[in-house]
């Protein structure tokens, strides 16, 4: 149970394509000193849908993507969309801390089509925000429009005036040191997203590194589903050389979001208030470079898009340590909501995850979830992209030599248990497509999903899950929150 007296305040610092897997953390030494060093990093957590918008809409309603309909980047898809704004908004957890009289702050990226004049432009300011910063459309680092509580304002291209990350760092230390109520932020950088503009004075870091060769990089995937198998074999030079540029761009990008970190918590010290903060810091996907022979991008069921970094400190929170119990985007809200209603397990009923406050002490073992689920509804063009065969209608993220990242049919949904106790650790997906295509991999044995085990695997394991996966597909707040007993023998 929080101090009633003086209620805690929330920082939540959410990073744009930051992938754990690839090493996305090693740039930022600060972030590692001042927040792994001083809390708890989640060594298992999880995106529930491995895209920037469904996942910012799970993060800010606790909910799947199947509960708060946002299912891809498109505003057809509910991205930011009217139905969005009138129903899912008004259910964050923005909404829950100003009713418990928090006051609160919003720079960065929110949702990818935020701000376009079909929805409300601009003007329209989320609910639950007292200041907001809201980044007009994608992650930019100049040349952007910025919502400030409503009134547009453009940006162009000085360093010192204009570089977002630095602009939202400034913003977030001016807000700090005005605040004398408690207070939840929500600082959600454009880092490491694309178009990976740096900082001048990180411009020329990292000149020799390279894309990571993972056991699964360059890697051709006879046993998976059809869009994998469409990419070209072995990547060409080309494909190569941009993943490994793109590498090298996110990493220098990053540096900024290092000092971002330092700038916070300074200004959280220097107001004596860092003691009675909890902050967070995430990440809305993963991202891979080169891994099954896909240049970049996210939106695939694979290890590389799906874990993301999750590391809070702040008070009771045991320090410098980890925790390996599975934990999902779906939690955050949950999280914040139990935060400012007192830490007394109380969040929304509508929410599908859990308050991770019982895991914020080692000492402390709770009952915990044994599964989650993981869903994404592919987008795609009506055209083929340019230069790419007439055959490739559908598809969409389509990067050198025409290796096509998604598509209208790359719609799946998964289950993944992870069971400690019975050392199982099974991810089980089944497709929307012309081929139903499944695939389940043992990521005890295969930590890098090589090998889709659907064809050798007990029959009765694959029926299971396939319950298992269907009862989560339609779960809904308390009902997704059912731990499984799963038998896998």
């Amino acid at each position: 149970l929080l101090n009633p007296s003086k209620p805690p305040n929330i920082v939540f610092i959410l990073t744009d394509d930051l992938d754990v897997q690839l090493g996305g953390l090693e740039p930022m030494s600060k972030m590692k000193k001042l927040l792994q060093e001083e809390g708890i990093t989640f060594t298992n957590m999880f995106t529930s849908t491995p895209l920037c918008c469904p996942s910012r809409a799970s993060i800010l309603t606790g909910r799947y993507s199947h509960n708060h309909e946002t299912l891809n980047n498109s505003i057809s898809g509910n991205c930011s969309s009217l139905h969005w704004q009138k129903i899912h908004e008004k259910q964050t957890f923005a909404v829950a801390a100003k009713q418990a009289n928090y006051r609160t702050f919003f720079g960065g990226k929110y949702l990818n089509q935020y701000g376009g004049k079909s929805v409300g432009g601009p003007q329209h300011v989320p609910a639950g925000w007292d200041e907001w910063w809201g980044l007009v459309g994608n992650s930019q680092y100049y040349n952007y429009t910025i919502s400030h509580n409503g009134v547009p304002v453009q940006h162009g291209d000085d360093y010192a005036a204009d570089y977002l990350t630095d602009l939202l760092a400034n913003k977030s230390v001016e807000f700090i040191k005005s605040t004398t109520d408690s207070f939840l932020m929500m600082i959600s950088t454009p880092a490491p997203h694309s178009p990976w503009n740096a900082a001048p004075q990180y411009s020329g870091e990292f000149p020799n590194n390279t894309a990571p060769h993972t056991p699964s990089y360059n890697v051709k995937a006879d046993n998976k589903h059809w869009l994998i198998r469409q990419a070209e074999h072995p990547m060409s030079q080309e494909s190569i050389d941009y993943s490994d540029n793109a590498f090298r761009s996110r990493w220098r990008t990053l540096l900024s979001v290092d000092d971002l970190v330092e700038k916070v918590i300074n200004a959280l010290s220097s107001t004596n208030q860092l003691n009675n903060t909890f902050v967070i810091f995430s990440s809305d996907n993963g991202y891979h470079m080169g891994q099954f022979s896909l240049p970049i991008d996210k939106r695939q069921l694979y290890e590389f898009d799906l874990r993301v970094p999750l590391i809070i400190r702040g008070p009771g929170v045991s320090k410098n340590i980890t925790r390996m119990e599975p934990v999902v985007n779906i939690d955050l809200a949950p999280t914040i909501a139990d935060i400012v209603s007192g830490g007394k397990g109380e969040f929304p009923d509508s929410m599908d995850g859990v308050s991770l406050l019982p895991l914020f002490n080692i000492k402390n073992e709770p009952k915990w979830r044994s599964d989650f689920l993981v869903e994404y509804q592919g987008e795609g063009k009506y055209q083929p992209p340019p230069g790419c065969s007439p055959s490739w209608m559908g598809v969409s993220q389509c990067f050198p030599s025409c290796v096509c990242e998604d598509a209208f049919n790359n719609t799946y949904s998964c289950v993944r248990t992870m069971d400690a106790k019975n050392k199982v650790d099974l991810m089980y997906c089944e497709f929307t497509d012309a081929e139903t295509f499944v695939e389940l991999y043992n990521h005890t044995k295969d930590p890098h999903q090589l090998t889709n085990i659907k064809e050798t695997v007990n029959p009765v394991v694959l029926v299971k899950m396939n319950q298992r996966l269907i009862m989560l597909g339609l779960c809904s707040g308390k009902t997704c929150r059912v731990t499984n007993e799963l038998a896998t023998n």
